[in-house]
């Protein structure tokens, strides 16, 4: 079944390194699928003239590609931003940050002017909240924030033992039917201490690009 899953998520990465410019940046992501991605990257005979990355974990894997890591701040243009996705729906609304990285994938999205989002089909749902939302919390406003949260009926859990790149908490909420993601976004972010919240409603994908059994779906 994982071989199954990793050739769809290699379709989906595949598909994507069409959308590529010749002497480009490009934003790149975080995750399984994205990792896929940047394997492909490097075995481009023109690779980009650099990347903007979402995490350490890809940054390390883009410098060992042969890929020049860029700092945003330094980046004028972005023409185009590619990550994956833990729930994605049709209208190509997303959950993310169960690698931890949202905060700084949701500032490379809102800097591109495409963001295409790579998926295996498994990660496709009708309604988002089957997969835990995570949030990104200062951490002194850990327990705040859970407080919130369960006020608003959701379940939330500590990933304990585990700091996001800014040095921050990841709170995990269960419980979730998000039915009106933009509005449920706009909400959580204005909760004191909530530093991002995984849901990519207010911007979402510009293109869902699904490995499947079959091939790739385009949306």
């Amino acid at each position: 079944m994982a071989a199954d899953g990793d050739a769809k998520k290699r379709r989906a990465a595949a598909a994507a390194l069409e959308l590529v410019a010749d002497d480009s940046i490009i934003g790149i992501g975080t995750g399984s699928t994205v990792n896929f991605f940047i394997d492909a990257l490097a075995r481009l005979p023109h690779r980009p003239r650099g990347a903007v990355s979402s995490s350490q974990a890809s940054s390390a894997r883009l410098t060992a590609a042969g890929i020049e890591v860029r700092d945003l701040n330094e980046v004028e243009d972005l023409g185009l931003y590619v990550d994956g996705a833990d729930e994605a729906t049709p209208a190509r609304q997303l959950v993310k940050g169960g690698g931890g990285a949202l905060t700084r994938e949701k500032i490379v999205a809102a800097a591109a002017r495409r963001f295409v989002c790579i998926v295996d089909d498994t990660k496709m749902v009708e309604l988002l909240g089957r997969f835990p939302l995570p949030i990104e919390v200062i951490p002194m406003a850990r327990t705040l924030v859970m407080r919130a949260l369960a006020a608003r009926g959701g379940r939330p859990l500590w990933r304990e033992g585990f700091v996001t790149d800014n040095g921050n908490h990841i709170l995990d909420v269960h419980g979730l039917t998000i039915t009106d993601p933009v509005a449920l976004e706009r909400e959580l972010n204005q909760i004191a201490g909530v530093v991002t919240v995984g849901l990519f409603a207010a911007r979402p994908a510009d293109v869902l690009i699904v490995g499947t059994a079959a091939g790739v779906e385009t949306r």
